[in-house]
């Protein structure tokens, strides 16, 4: 089983939208030995993968691979399933995959879908390594596999705040890109984009991040605006602290005035000493140190997105009960850290209590007399975390004053997301009624604990998150124009961003010509390839995209976006492009244009070539509407979707002819155009009717495509391009 080449599939491809990874297998002998020839395989293969069974493979029901393998069969299609569970069991989620033969006997392409091209790699190999030791009774340890695996999810993937904003997105069709290894990550194309970073938006203001990280001068503006919060100041001594503590009446919370998380955070302090050891704790963690008046109350976490109260969880104090026996540190790891909800991941709502690293829980053990190596008496409850521990989703609990009064308070200071942490008694009541008061506001704030709460309903955070920073009519998308064929896609582009830049778009233009912005070239290169369409919809400037995609880019490296508006097919000539990439059909060929006309978006146009039967076939696959273009005697299927109401650009008695069904409106005399003159082929007559098609679809007027093709000089013979 080998290896020959892996091809990361960035974008659309002709396997599905999604990214993939595409890998040449040769196989070898094995071609000779399908699964069911192979003694003691599927034992020992399902006996270290038993969740195999959930693959319903083609046969359409749970187990239908394992009733492939048993009936037999081979390597290609072995690895396709193994790649993917070892993926979903390592934490990311991957349903799709293929194994299809080639025209050389024992080598296939096998696809799995690649949330992380890192990951799917190294599960691609370990996969390999488990199948060979199954084959050959070998040991193999899936544990250590797993572990590895999950290790670099963890790693590498989206963390759960950000990617639960990223599938929000997606369920609302708007397109992201990540643009670090970490949570930075771009929703929307070029000039309508937004971007997040975790729970933080290009919306959420740097000074109002910062007074949220400054306890007092968030308490000082809240109080000014009349939004109830302790009473408290900052202290600069431990003496200074017991001062504060005993002017403001016992108990009192001694905390950090830029802490977070509630690190650093003691409550209910009722001695000198306690006030003392409080104030290092809290020393340690920020810069100034506050001591304010004890709420009493349950802790709670409302977050509020674009002004509006989005979730409610509320805390609860964290306790053991001694057994006589044990120490409190063999009791911490018995009763607390079993809980499911605890872990040392960003998938876990509550971290695990880890003594030696939480000083905190130390404090709060020792107050009540007792250290890690103390054997309680039977039956002794001890509390060991005060804080923190915001789990039990209370949204429909609170009170709309309350939720007012929270968004009122995100609004002084600043934030489009915020989480409040508020002290109450009730959530379901005002908060003056009760002493309750605001303790913190928080920028950037853990959704984890709204996404899976202990107890209540989840809440969809992520499209409140969404929808704060595009409206119900957006999706954050700007017209994108993808060029694919065998010749003409370069000149197509040149003509349609000279269109779009008349009709006032500031376009982002990547074709073999080059890369341009407008009117600035930055690259002179063949640019047609995937990182050059990705830096065009990461500029934010770019208010249109027209981007060249040749057959072989798309087997290589899949479209540099999700969807676009128009998609073009100039022409196919199957015969340039077999050999490369194991296609050797037309079907094939056509196949992979074919990836251009899927990616149309419903409200979108496919612009195909009415002239060239294969082009023509395409149209079934738009889900968007199609508008033919057709230089010399056009096809049949063209005519009948005229009789339809549908729209093409033609040439009759000597105009270029814009038709919807049997309204014409002649354009240009082929006179008035440059392309067309004696020295210019058919063919670039083609491109100048794909172009006018394309900005057609996008509503540019008649006038401005005239006066456009008109003054349009052509920079070089493109009877080559391909």
């Amino acid at each position: 089983m080998e290896f020959l080449k892996i091809l990361p599939l960035r974008g659309p491809n002709i396997w599905t939208y999604r990214p993939v990874l595409e890998v040449w297998l040769d196989i070898g002998v094995l071609e000779d030995s399908p699964s069911n020839t192979i003694p003691g395989f599927y034992e020992r293969l399902t006996d270290w993968l038993p969740t195999l069974i959930e693959h319903r493979c083609g046969i359409g029901e749970r187990g239908g691979f394992l009733q492939r393998l048993r009936e037999g069969t081979w390597p290609g299609h072995i690895l396709e399933h193994v790649t993917l569970e070892l993926q979903n069991l390592a934490g990311m989620q991957s349903g799709f995959g293929k194994a299809r033969s080639t025209s050389v006997r024992g080598v296939y392409k096998v696809v799995v879908r690649s949330r992380n091209e890192q990951v799917t790699r190294v599960a691609l190999q370990e996969a390999r390594g488990l199948i060979l030791a199954a084959m050959n009774n070998q040991p193999f340890d899936v544990a250590a596999t797993l572990a590895k695996l999950n290790d670099m999810v963890d790693r590498l993937c989206l963390g759960p705040s950000t990617a639960c904003i990223v599938d929000a997105a997606t369920d609302r069709a708007i397109p992201s890109i990540r643009l670090t290894e970490g949570n930075l990550v771009q929703l929307g194309y070029g000039a309508r984009q937004h971007r997040i970073w975790t729970a933080e938006t290009d919306q959420t203001s740097a000074i109002a991040e910062t007074i949220s990280r400054d306890k007092d001068l968030t308490k000082t503006l809240l109080q000014a605006c009349g939004v109830p919060v302790p009473e408290g100041r900052i202290v600069d001594s431990p003496e200074d602290a017991w001062q504060a503590a005993e002017d403001i009446g016992l108990p009192v919370v001694v905390k950090p005035s830029d802490g977070n998380h509630g690190r650093g955070v003691s409550t209910e302090l009722m001695t000198r000493e306690e006030v003392l050891t409080a104030y290092a704790l809290a020393d340690e963690q920020g810069s100034e140190v506050i001591v304010e008046r004890f709420i009493r109350g349950n802790e709670h976490r409302l977050l509020v997105v674009g002004g509006r109260l989005a979730a409610a969880a509320r805390g609860e104090l964290v306790y053991l009960v001694a057994d006589g026996l044990s120490t409190v540190s063999t009791l911490i790891a018995e009763q607390i850290n079993t809980d499911p909800r605890r872990g040392a991941g960003e998938d876990f709502p509550l971290s695990l209590v880890e003594l030696d690293q939480n000083a905190a829980a130390q404090f709060e053990i020792a107050r009540q007399g007792y250290t890690a190596d103390s054997i309680p008496p039977a039956g002794v409850q001890i509390l060991i975390q005060r804080t923190g521990n915001v789990v039990d989703d209370v949204t429909d609990l609170v009170h709309p004053e309350v939720a007012s009064l929270v968004a009122l308070a995100a609004r002084i200071i600043g934030l489009d997301i915020a989480g409040v942490d508020l002290v109450a008694e009730d959530i379901s009541r005002p908060l003056a009624g009760q002493g309750g008061a605001i303790v913190e506001i928080n920028a950037g704030p853990g959704l984890l604990m709204h996404l899976k709460p202990a107890s209540g309903h989840a809440r969809p955070v992520g499209l409140a998150i969404v929808d704060s920073l595009f409206s119900e009519n957006e999706n954050g998308r700007i017209p994108v124009i993808g060029i694919c064929g065998t010749h003409g896609k370069a000149q197509v582009a040149r003509i349609v961003a000279r269109l779009l830049k008349l009709a006032g778009f500031y376009v982002g233009l990547a074709s073999r010509d080059g890369l341009s912005f407008d009117k600035r070239i930055v690259d002179k290169k063949d640019c047609a390839n995937w990182a050059s369409a990705q830096k065009i919809l990461l500029n934010r400037s770019v208010e249109a995209a027209v981007i060249e995609n040749s057959i072989e880019m798309i087997l290589s490296e899949g479209l540099g976006y999700d969807r676009c508006q128009v998609g073009i097919v100039t022409n196919l000539e199957p015969a340039r492009h077999v050999g490369a990439y194991y296609i050797e059909t037309p079907e094939q060929v056509c196949n992979v244009a074919r990836t251009q006309v899927d990616v149309v978006l419903s409200e979108g146009v496919a612009v195909l070539n009415g002239t060239d039967s294969l082009v023509v076939a395409l149209a079934q696959y738009s889900d968007g509407e199609v508008i033919y273009f057709a230089a010399s005697d056009p096809l049949p299927a063209v005519s009948a979707h005229l009789a339809s109401g549908g729209r093409a650009v033609l040439v009759q008695d000597g105009s270029i002819v814009l038709k919807q069904g049997e309204t014409a409106c002649i354009l240009l005399k082929l006179a008035a155009v440059p392309m067309s003159s004696k020295e210019c082929s058919l063919s670039q007559l083609d491109n100048v009717l794909a172009a006018i098609a394309a900005v057609w679809a996008l509503g540019v007027s008649t006038d401005l495509m005239r006066a456009g093709i008109a003054t349009f000089e052509v920079a070089r013979a493109d009877v080559s391009d391909a």
